[in-house]
């Protein structure tokens, strides 16, 4: 019996995956054109309350032309954008409930860390004591109390990017739209502050929208990844997801270290495709569902990560030998062309999916024969 308490649990933690769900902002078919050039091409997306959503892609992709019709710096040529409920696709930024963090954080030479975080109250007219108690709150969430006299040519530069955070999240936006907010640190730096970024919007609950082209950076911050190329979202799901089961080749291409293998469909039975890849001489079983056929050109997609090896060494007068690649799952060797000497290990593998890849080498008659299985531990290849 499920337990009722539990589903609820899992649901508050991952809305997009409950039916009922509202989503907090939301974008139906949002198109920009710039003359006879589509930047944004009827992109449609819902984003529940408390993400931090990233909208991953390079450079031209159109994500920061998404973010900035999201600020209302940009006008749609068409489409519409949903805030908690209310159509904002009109109005202009100050009457928005976002905020925006810049790349370059823009902050005020002239002012110190504190003015420059009770600049947007002091704007609105908010009351003297009331800024202090903000700027103080805020200062003390980015762990900036010590420096809220210094300047921006005193501070480091990630306490400049905590600066920018917190005049941003100040105002107490309902979505706060962060432009690569890591991309002018240091490797070091930039690793350092995905993790404090993530904790500041877990305490506040506020919704993140980062934009990015840094595939590290949008795994280790985000709830889920919109990978985005040529104005359109090519998917969308959590970095698991997007990770182990890219939908396309772009996508596992651009996402992480993969091992691109072409071939053609020699047979499909039970959910998993024969693939030939004359690349490197291999058959490959692959779990597949889909509507393969054979004949087909398809690309078998391993994470290189997710191969684990197990050599055994050994004497032989045979007049050839063999290295059996398993990758993922359960072995089930395919034939080896005619005339090799081989040999095949049993092996178990707690993964259900196949993919084999078999390929027999020429050695001399006195030569040493080496078996090497390599077991993926993820649970699927991905053929597309």
């Amino acid at each position: 019996m499920t337990d009722p308490n539990r589903d609820r649990d899992v649901l508050s933690e991952t809305p997009w995956l409950d039916p009922g769900a509202e989503p907090f902002v939301q974008l139906t078919g949002l198109s920009k054109r710039f003359g006879d050039f589509t930047a944004v091409d009827r992109v449609d997306l819902s984003i529940f309350q408390g993400e931090l959503f990233s909208i991953l892609g390079a450079s031209g992709c159109g994500k920061t032309t998404l973010l900035r019709m999201l600020a209302g710096l940009e006008e749609p040529s068409e489409g519409t954008i949903r805030i908690d409920g209310v159509d904002v696709t009109d109005l202009p930024p100050y009457e928005r409930p976002v905020n925006i963090m810049f790349q370059s954080y823009a902050l005020f030479p002239h002012m110190t860390v504190e003015q420059n975080v009770a600049y947007g109250l002091k704007k609105e007219g908010v009351p003297a004591p009331r800024i202090r108690e903000r700027v103080a709150e805020i200062l003390e969430l980015v762990q900036l109390q010590a420096f809220a006299r210094a300047r921006p040519r005193q501070i480091s530069g990630g306490q400049s990017q905590r600066v920018a955070l917190a005049r941003a999240l100040i105002k107490r936006p309902k979505v706060l739209l962060l432009d690569e907010p890591l991309a002018a640190l240091d490797k070091k730096l930039r690793e350092h502050t995905q993790f404090e970024l993530a904790n500041v919007q877990d305490r506040l609950g506020v919704t993140f929208i980062v934009v990015t082209h840094d595939q590290e950076e949008a795994m280790t911050l985000s709830t889920r990844i919109a990978v985005m190329d040529e104005g359109r979202f090519v998917q969308i799901g959590t970095p698991g997801e997007i990770y182990e089961h890219p939908r396309n080749r772009f996508v596992a291409d651009f996402v992480g270290k993969i091992n691109l293998l072409e071939g053609v469909v020699e047979s499909v039975a039970d959910g998993v495709a024969q693939v030939h890849c004359g690349e490197i001489r291999a058959r490959l079983a692959v779990p597949y569902e889909g509507g393969l056929s054979e004949g087909a050109r398809v690309c078998v997609a391993v994470r290189p990560e997710n191969v684990a090896s197990r050599v055994s060494v050994w004497s032989s007068q045979d007049a050839g030998s063999s290295i059996t690649l398993i990758c993922p799952g359960s072995a089930a060797a395919s034939t080896p062309p005619s005339g090799r000497t081989t040999r095949h290990d049993s092996h178990s593998c707690s993964s259900p999916a196949s993919a084999i890849m078999r390929r027999t080498v020429e050695s001399s008659p006195a030569a040493m024969r080496a078996s090497a299985d390599l077991a993926s531990m993820a649970p699927t290849a991905s053929a597309f």
